[in-house]
């Protein structure tokens, strides 16, 4: 068992805290003036309690009282977002699983638009290896005039049709008003780009217990991506997955620049899955492939895909989608590719470990 302190706030968590165990742990802290909120988190494997110690120096306390402890200080960085808060996490998607071990496929129309074209879109991305349905119901685009989503309708018919299919949903949520009606409709809420230091919206997220896809501002640092990964996490809601999809340099030739660098930096700092969207990270359909494999090599555990039947004629984003064979040819390709990096990252750690360099 080990407890993570932030500021006033601790984080006990480890396997061997027991049913037994508990009541006594959380009738200690609060004699000592300390308000206990246990986190059910799904996706791990430890228990976690979060401990408001207002003044009370209850660290040095604890770790007197219960020796088997060790105390962990945050340094600055998110805690319950760093991997040493768990080292194997899962984040549920309906029957759909995100984690380490095996590569998701996440694709489908930018937008929703109408039934028939988004029946046919879906039916197309299943057969081509997609396990999860993605498409924006809410569009928040950089002009007001700009077509912006289909809203709350459009999300009742991505419902209705993935129910059809037996496919699970990703769609985006822009508004805290809106977390609860969304979340009745999709069974994953997206916080795109825009919307990635929301913090009233991050907020509103975590404490819908709905799992989340997290997408890098444009702008932000890794670690102002973590940063707003741990506003989710400190609402109790550890079924959070990264997105990056790209962030804005000075260069011109693609729509962002996908930081593919981001991709080990978050395997070494963070237990949280992590895809990437070349889609909109690059803004051209005839690099999608090329930088999406690149990320799998890099240890993208998913991708986030834009897919159309008539792109020519799509509401948003047509020049970045993918047609259905070109998206059954990435889903082969990037298999082949993850598996094989699978092997040599594991080698490299084993040798690593060996050397005693890790």
């Amino acid at each position: 068992m080990e407890f993570l302190l932030a500021n006033e706030v601790l984080y006990i968590q480890g396997g061997s805290i027991t049913p037994g165990d508990e009541p006594g742990l959380i009738q200690r802290l609060v004699r000592r003036g300390a308000k206990v909120d246990p986190l059910d988190f799904v996706g791990q494997s430890k228990r976690t309690l979060r401990v408001e110690a207002a003044d009370l120096d209850l660290g040095p306390e604890l770790t007197r009282e219960y020796p088997h402890l060790t105390l962990l200080t945050a340094d600055g960085d998110p805690i319950l977002a760093s991997r040493r808060a768990d080292g194997d996490h899962r984040v549920f998607v309906g029957k759909s699983e995100l984690n380490d071990k095996a590569l998701t496929i996440i694709a489908g129309p930018c937008a929703v638009e109408d039934s028939k074209i988004l029946r046919e879109i879906t039916s197309g991305v299943q057969a081509s290896g997609a396990t999860v349905l993605r498409g924006g119901a809410f569009k928040p685009r950089t002009s007001p005039y700009a077509f912006q989503g289909t809203k709350l309708d459009g999300l009742r018919l991505m419902h209705e049709v993935a129910q059809e299919f037996d496919l699970p949903t990703v769609s985006e949520v822009v508004d805290p008003r809106d977390v609860e009606a969304v979340s009745d409709l999709t069974d994953m809420l997206q916080i795109g780009a825009r919307n990635a230091q929301n913090f009233s919206l991050l907020s509103e997220v975590g404490k819908s217990g709905q799992p989340v896809l997290l997408k890098r501002g444009f702008g932000c640092t890794i670690d102002e991506w973590l940063g707003a990964a741990e506003y989710i996490l400190a609402e109790g809601n550890d079924q959070v997955v990264l997105c990056e999809r790209g962030i804005r340099t000075f260069e011109p030739a693609t729509r962002f620049t996908v930081d593919v660098s981001a991709i080990p930096i978050l395997k070494q700092r963070t237990h949280l899955p992590v895809v990437v969207d070349p889609s909109h990270g690059t803004g051209a359909k005839n690099l999608v492939t090329s930088v999406a494999l690149g990320a799998v090599a890099a240890g993208a555990d998913g991708l986030l895909l834009d897919v159309h039947t008539r792109p020519d004629e799509a509401l948003c984003d047509g020049f970045q989608a993918l047609s259905f064979t070109e998206l059954a040819e990435l889903s082969t390709r990037a298999q082949a590719v993850y598996e094989a990096a699978r092997v040599a990252h594991i080698s490299t750690s084993n040798v690593m470990q060996s050397a005693g360099a890790v």
